[in-house]
């Protein structure tokens, strides 16, 4: 499982491993683990059961994990994090209009995502869908090969940024519509860069059909994706294209004006973790 620990360079007279375990142990919550033993938090985090003990313990003390018998589960104090987080960044005020339009033009969902550890994370999801699986919303996170949010990221990623990504294939089919291979998936990618957007069609999960274009900064720089999403039943590629594509990238420049407006939140809220630079303090 891919964590907070694995941070690559750092300083190692600077970085708090404390912390960094802390948050690790956070992290391995998802929706598949929503409670967990002592035994499976350390397996799922690479920390000792001492080690994991500890921390559970003290995130237990401080709200962020509360305990029932053997198991633990996350703390609604979590919450605060996240919606300190939201507001801090204004998320709500530069990025949920346009997603917002999206779904009223086209009705089903749309968001935005950035990419984080090679996953597509979401941050600003609208949705009218009600049944739809798996489920999109704010600080989800999914595989980017799978989704047209994370082709578009992955495919004007840096090249060591791909490169790592692609070095983890091959991938495990989340359907047997997926690209699990490194040619096939290069060659996705090459196709998505040179047309400006990707679509995915039953690649994440059966149902779901979406298209993608990327955000960009002041200065060119693609710092964010945005799609637009249905289910596969009813659109088509063709019809994702024609339908959906113009007004999707008329919301795509609408955020970029914003952001050239206010440079600051491309460094809060859009710079993925890889691309962040870790200096003095």
């Amino acid at each position: 499982m891919s964590s907070v620990l694995d941070v690559g360079r750092i300083d190692e007279k600077e970085f708090n491993s404390a912390i960094a375990r802390g948050f690790a142990v956070l992290e391995c919550f998802d929706q598949t683990h929503t409670e967990m033993t002592l035994s499976q938090v350390a397996a799922r985090t690479n920390l000792s059961p001492a080690t994991a003990r500890r921390c559970l313990y003290t995130l237990r003390v401080l709200g962020y994990v509360r305990q029932d018998g053997r198991k633990f589960t996350l703390g609604a104090r979590v919450l605060s994090l996240s919606s300190s987080y939201m507001r801090s960044s204004q998320i709500d005020e530069f990025l949920l209009p346009e997603v917002r339009s999206l779904v009223e033009a086209f009705g089903d969902a749309a968001s935005v995502a950035i990419l984080d550890d090679g996953m597509a994370l979401y941050l600003a999801h609208t949705t009218r869908q009600s049944a739809v699986r798996p489920t999109a919303a704010v600080g989800v996170r999914y595989p980017a090969h799978a989704t047209s949010l994370g082709k578009v990221l992955l495919a004007n990623a840096d090249s060591v940024t791909l490169n790592r990504y692609v070095g983890q294939a091959p991938f495990t089919p989340l359907t047997d519509r997926t690209l699990t291979g490194k040619k096939e998936l290069l060659a996705n990618l090459q196709e998505v860069k040179r047309l400006g957007y990707a679509i995915a069609v039953d690649e994440l999960d059966y149902g779901i059909a979406s298209i993608a274009c990327p955000i960009l900064d002041a200065e060119g720089q693609v710092v964010a994706a945005i799609n637009s999403s249905g289910f596969s039943g009813r659109l088509t590629k063709t019809i994702l294209i024609e339908e959906r594509l113009p007004r999707l990238l008329q919301a795509s420049r609408n955020i970029t004006a914003k952001l050239s407006q206010y440079p600051v939140l491309v460094r809060t809220a859009l710079s993925p973790q890889s691309a962040q630079r870790v200096g003095p303090i």
